[in-house]
């Protein structure tokens, strides 16, 4: 009842072309499949798109034959015959090199080409010079390939082993595949048909990995990303869900999942572009009186609530998760007491079906929002979209509750609950259990009312769509991302390559002396 619109008929590769609306992008390590370019064993990066089409089918789309690359400037006298030699005294030394080779690889470079470029930093009279582009089998070998490289640890006859001036190698690998294929954060894409293949429902290597509807494998240089121009500037149908956690604190005591319940989850969903939410529910704990215009869900049990609570979110499948601190309080708060609780089906909330989803701490560190901790909470190809981290970036407000907010942006106040009373309303009768569902479920709408009023959803879309990296950067890296992913594409079109500058000590200066005054009037 929740679901996404059924396909009307089996997907036909051989006969429609597929476009899709990319949100997510990421990487994985997988096993190559057949026919498909790049290396043909061991394992390989393969690039994950998650996207919706536009009559709302969720897709995943598995990118296969891209790989990690970066560039050295070529020894003076290189010729084209000593590429070989080179491949095999840096494989060499990598191998060396490497602690533990769990994968039994023999080779780690795939390929090393002379190519005609120029660096982008300085002047250079000279015009284009010979450089090599080294590229590897796995985005993490590129680090000590470079590191030999620099330290001189590469031996290849004739020239010894110098050490080499390195280019391009600490750019993010997602960043490197959008740059070379044109991507942009948000943009559709197009596979044209006969040219992907829609994998089966059966289970294993080869079969499907997710939740998703359409899931395919299409060669790195067979897809076409749209620009998002004219008619592919449009938004997919995309469902948002937006939701809010009550808990039954101790008095005077912030509440502990070790320790507290979850007393009630409100849930609304909606598709970008629509005024209203087309599922609003609220899950609770014991019973609750009917409310007007909402699903009322009640469960004896808080086992029962979250393992209920975690199966709706699989089917409603939100491309986007928004809410009010969810990121560091509501998920986090989630995940600890189902594990309290032992739900052990619930952490499985990504659209990957056998991938856990994990808790971690994380410091973001940058010069315009200095030093913050958060929780960082994988859920793969959903975007989580916390509303307050939203604020936190682009507005500077004098308070960040989301009474202050809502009253600062929207003239609307929460529903008037102390939260000292939370626990006893819980443990009133079904009336004053409605009392919270209210409260509870204005407090999941005024999200989506912010989100609406300030198109804070369509502005990051397009944020992600002219400074050409995923939405998901947005919320979790800073500014020089998405300077670099600009500077890359404009300089790929020129043949120029990006230094890799390494960051100077500079010299501390001492403060000026500063001299008592003499006081007095002048």
């Amino acid at each position: 009842r929740w679901g996404r619109p059924q396909l009307s008929a089996p997907w036909d590769a051989a006969s429609q072309s597929l476009e899709f609306q990319q949100l997510d992008l990421d990487h994985y390590l997988g096993e190559p499949l057949a026919g498909m370019p790049g290396m043909s064993r061991g394992p390989v990066p393969i690039v994950r798109m998650f996207g919706v089409t536009d009559s709302g089918h969720s897709v995943l789309c598995h990118v296969h034959g891209f790989l990690p690359y970066f560039y050295v400037e070529a020894p003076p006298n290189f010729r084209k015959e000593h590429c070989w030699s080179f491949r095999d005294a840096l494989n060499k030394a990598v191998l060396k090199d490497m602690r533990s080779n769990k994968n039994n690889m023999s080779d780690t470079v795939v390929g090393v080409d002379m190519v005609l470029k120029q660096s982008i930093y300085g002047y250079h009279s000279k015009g284009k010079t010979p450089f090599l582009k080294i590229t590897m089998v796995l985005p993490r070998l590129i680090a000590p390939a470079k590191r030999l490289l620099e330290t001189g640890s590469v031996s290849v006859e004739p020239y010894g082993a110098p050490s080499y001036r390195i280019f391009e190698s600490n750019i993010d690998f997602e960043i490197r595949f959008m740059v070379d294929t044109h991507v942009v954060g948000c943009c559709w894409i197009e596979l044209p048909r006969g040219k992907y293949t829609v994998r089966e429902a059966k289970r294993g290597p080869q079969g499907r990995v997710s939740r998703a509807q359409l899931e395919v494998d299409v060669a790195w240089d067979e897809m076409v990303a749209h620009a998002p121009e004219g008619n592919w500037a449009r938004v997919a149908p995309l469902r948002i869900l937006s939701f809010d956690i009550e808990c039954a604190g101790r008095k005077g005591i912030f509440p502990e999942p070790e320790k507290d319940s979850v007393i009630q989850i409100s849930n609304m969903v909606m598709r970008q572009g629509e005024k209203d939410p087309f599922i609003r529910n609220v899950f609770t704990l014991n019973t609750c009186a009917p409310i007007a215009g909402c699903e009322v869900l009640s469960y004896q049990r808080e086992h029962e609530l979250l393992q209920k609570w975690a199966d709706f979110v699989r089917e409603v499948d939100p491309d986007v998760i928004t809410g009010y601190n969810i990121q560091n309080f509501d998920f986090p708060y989630l995940m600890n007491r189902a594990k309290t609780l032992r739900v052990d089906t619930f952490p499985f909330l990504g659209r990957i079906r056998d991938c856990k989803t994990l808790l971690k701490d994380a410091v973001m560190q940058s010069k315009q929002m200095g030093r913050r901790e958060n929780k960082v909470v994988t859920i793969e190809g959903r975007v989580q979209f916390d509303l307050l981290q939203v604020l936190l970036r682009d507005y500077k407000l004098r308070s960040y509750t989301l009474n202050a907010v809502s009253y600062h942006f929207l003239q609307e106040q929460k529903e008037d609950v102390q939260h000292s009373i939370i626990t006893d309303l819980q443990n009133g009768t079904d009336q004053t259990r409605r009392r919270l569902a209210v409260y509870c479920l204005k407090d999941a709408m005024l999200p989506l009312r912010l989100l609406d009023k300030l198109m804070s959803v369509i502005n990051y879309m397009e944020m992600a769509r002219v400074t050409g990296v995923p939405m998901t950067y947005l919320l979790s890296r800073g500014q020089q991302i998405k300077v670099v992913s600009q500077l890359l594409r404009k300089a790929a079109e020129q043949d120029l390559v990006m230094p890799v500058v390494h960051s100077e000590v500079g010299e501390d200066f001492e403060g000026a002396t500063v001299i008592e005054p003499a006081k007095g009037f002048y």
